[in-house]
């Protein structure tokens, strides 16, 4: 008989024995234990990173839904933002080291769209009738959109350095 475990993969009873008696369902296997992401600095990442999720995809929400004709592109640009906080929070969150790679290939993507959004808005204002998550490198926000992705990116990083060596 198969377990279906956290992650949706299949198993069979023998991988299933092999966990110890106190190991819930959907944990590693002994012996492969997922790295942690949300101890010290990576808790606090988290926690913009979930508070940034609610801005953005709620400020986008209500724009597309009252007024969407006025900025579309800058609308859609603070959702798909949202959707990338979300996804890093998730990853984050989750743990090991698909996720950690899942995430820092994220938040390389999101500087990305922060440096080409921030720098769009500026020599081209007049793309942007109204302003996204990431106008003026995040200048609305306090530069956090900026300055989350350097910060995840130094985290993640050291969380591999710290998992290749123990």
């Amino acid at each position: 008989m198969a377990d279906v475990e956290r992650t949706g993969a299949t198993t069979s009873s023998t991988a299933a024995a092999e966990r110890t008696a106190g190991e819930p369902a959907g944990t590693a296997p002994a012996g492969r234990k997922r790295a942690r992401l949300i101890s010290g600095p990576g808790l606090l990442l988290v926690w913009f990173y979930g508070v940034m999720v609610v801005g953005a995809l709620s400020r986008s929400v209500y724009e597309m839904s009252t007024d969407f004709g006025r900025a579309p592109l800058a609308y859609a640009l603070s959702a798909l933002a949202g959707l990338v906080y979300a996804f890093i929070t998730y990853t984050l969150v989750r743990g090991g080291e698909t996720a950690r790679r899942a995430a820092l290939v994220c938040c390389a993507a999101e500087l990305a769209g922060v440096l080409i959004v921030g720098t769009w808005t500026l020599v081209e204002p007049s793309a942007f009738p109204d302003s996204t998550v990431w106008s003026d490198y995040g200048m609305g926000y306090v530069f956090i959109p900026v300055l989350l992705p350097l910060s995840a990116i130094r985290w993640l990083r050291r969380a591999e350095r710290d998992t290749a060596t123990a």
